[in-house]
């Protein structure tokens, strides 16, 4: 099943913060944004930050075909129940249009952190009895034993702030059949200092995150990698940066490596928080 959740999202998708506020007042905006990059020819739009299936809505209802998913839902933040029932909700009004992406998120954010495989093991359990499908849900999973669950309970894995390298054996771990749908940052930016500085200042936050971190010193950087808001190796790691050439290889990269979609965060002047639309339409151009 998921061969259809592949054709579902194609090969690119956007990864946006943005398009899930609730604040009321943006919700003709969310939806104009949805129709928008649907017809620019996304095949998903990821909602950043602890989303829920309710920040789905206004998305779906304004689309005609464009996936929608979670990326991710914290498990610590919806109970296992809440999350079954707003799935349902969707799927009873949009079939096939929404996808779970669940993660155990991080112990500086979630305070009651604690023992997150087991604990993730056990949601996935509660969201089979509450008749989830494994097949309309993914994790963010970035270690060997994440992958492996990611591979056996759902219907793949949407790891953030990776490499292509660490795509590479992402796709070794889920084997062929499962969806690896890596997150990549992008910066409409030619100019090396600038587009670093931007780099930077996202990635700032990500540095103090031992998930992310392990995941990076498990993948051959260093500490020295880490330092000082990140070494020029590890930013053109995991940023695409440079001019529409440049971008547009970097994102085949991971198509290359062995991902089956890329979801494109756009950085417009260095914010995840706004609805970049015209940098939307730059980066749907250099893609086509």
């Amino acid at each position: 099943m998921s061969d259809a959740l592949k054709q579902s999202v194609g090969r690119y998708g956007i990864w946006s913060v943005g398009l899930r506020s609730e604040d009321p007042s943006l919700r003709s905006e969310l939806a104009d944004s949805a129709a928008e990059l649907e017809e620019l020819g996304f095949g998903a739009v990821w909602l950043g930050g602890s989303s829920a299936a309710r920040h789905a809505v206004p998305l779906v209802e304004a689309t005609s075909r464009l996936t929608v998913g979670t990326s991710i839902q914290s498990i610590w933040q919806y109970e296992a129940a809440e999350s079954a029932a707003g799935f349902a909700d969707l799927e009873a009004s949009h079939p096939g249009r929404f996808v779970l992406g669940l993660g155990v998120s991080h112990a500086k954010i979630a305070d009651q952190y604690r023992r997150p495989y087991s604990a993730l093991v056990a949601y996935l359990d509660a969201l089979d009895e509450a008749g989830v499908p494994a097949d309309r849900r993914v994790l963010a999973a970035l270690g060997p034993r994440s992958l492996e669950l990611a591979r056996d309970r759902s219907a793949g894995s949407v790891p953030y702030l990776v490499t292509a390298e660490q795509t590479a054996r992402a796709r070794e771990i889920l084997g062929e059949s499962p969806l690896l749908a890596p997150e990549l940052k992008v910066i409409l930016e030619t100019d090396p200092t600038r587009a670093r500085a931007v780099a930077r200042g996202t990635l700032a936050m990500y540095l103090a995150l031992p998930n992310y971190t392990n995941n990076f010193l498990r993948n051959g950087f260093t500490e020295e990698d880490l330092k000082d808001g990140g070494s020029d190796r590890l930013v053109d790691a995991v940023f695409a940066w440079g001019d529409d050439s440049t971008i547009r290889s970097r994102i085949e990269d991971f198509l290359t490596a062995g991902a089956d979609h890329v979801a494109l965060q756009v950085l417009d002047n260095g914010s995840r928080d706004t609805l970049p639309r015209e940098a939307w339409h730059r980066l749907a151009a250099l893609l086509a």
